[in-house]
């Protein structure tokens, strides 16, 4: 039931956007803004044909960064957490680098990586790990010191209190951590796919702007947003699975 009526409110949300954006066609009347329908009635027809294999580089190397963010974040920030030594020694590091902006990054990882998957994938996870990193280790430190002690009289190890306390502690800042990161990482993809590669969602807009083609330009960032959308929803879907405690 409750997954129905957030489907709903998606809808709901999708239409007022669909709404505004024809308002503003209709008051602007000019080829750079052009209606909705004219560009879903344009995504449609090339999808399959130009749109799809774009996305489908795009996503993957979100989800590539993702992971490689969350393999490398998620134990160095439970590592920090739980160990006040490894906190001391590894903050310093983490809060040097984290101010530093990503994107001024990517000439650095083109000329050490080249030009092609490895330099962009190192882009995203750079975006995401370091809020992976900051957000369990704050989830960690959040946990009161008495919810170790039924597991330490138990004789638990570290792994039996990883399993049962850090992670589901940690769970919650870590996924909003993601859903922000998102965002950002998206914004900066678009970025760095119009170097060197002749795919990717960036690069399709950009190169249908440069051949003034309007529809397959706006087409572009729609599926591009849609793709947002999409990691957004799986995350939120997620959330709800594994810290169904906050929904209760």
């Amino acid at each position: 039931m409750l997954e129905k009526r957030t489907f709903l409110w998606y809808v709901l949300g999708l239409c007022i956007f669909l709404a505004g954006w024809y308002v503003m066609a209709r008051i602007i009347h000019l080829p750079i803004v052009p209606s909705p329908f004219l560009v879903l009635e344009n995504l449609v027809d090339i999808f399959m044909k130009y749109i799809a294999i774009h996305g489908f580089y795009s996503l993957g190397r979100m989800v590539a960064g993702l992971t490689f963010a969350i393999i490398v974040g998620v134990p160095i920030g439970m590592c920090m957490g739980y160990f006040p030594k490894c906190d001391r020694i590894l903050a310093p590091l983490v809060y040097l680098t984290y101010p530093i902006p990503k994107i001024a990054l990517l000439p650095i990882l083109m000329l050490l990586c080249g030009l092609g998957e490895l330099a962009k994938v190192l882009m995203i996870f750079l975006i995401i790990v370091f809020q992976v990193i900051v957000s369990v280790r704050d989830g960690v430190k959040s946990i009161p010191k008495e919810t170790y002690y039924p597991l330490y009289s138990l004789g638990a190890s570290f792994w039996d209190v990883f399993c049962e306390i850090l992670l589901a502690a940690s769970m919650p800042k870590f996924l909003s951590s993601i859903r922000v990161a998102m965002a950002t990482s998206i914004s900066v993809l678009f970025f760095t796919e119009t170097f060197g590669t002749q795919y990717g969602m960036g690069y399709f807009i950009m190169d249908a702007w440069l051949r003034v083609n309007y529809l397959e330009m706006y087409s572009g960032i729609v599926v591009l947003s849609m793709i947002g959308m999409i990691l957004f929803g799986i995350i939120d879907i997620l959330e709800k699975k594994i810290c169904h405690w906050q929904y209760k």
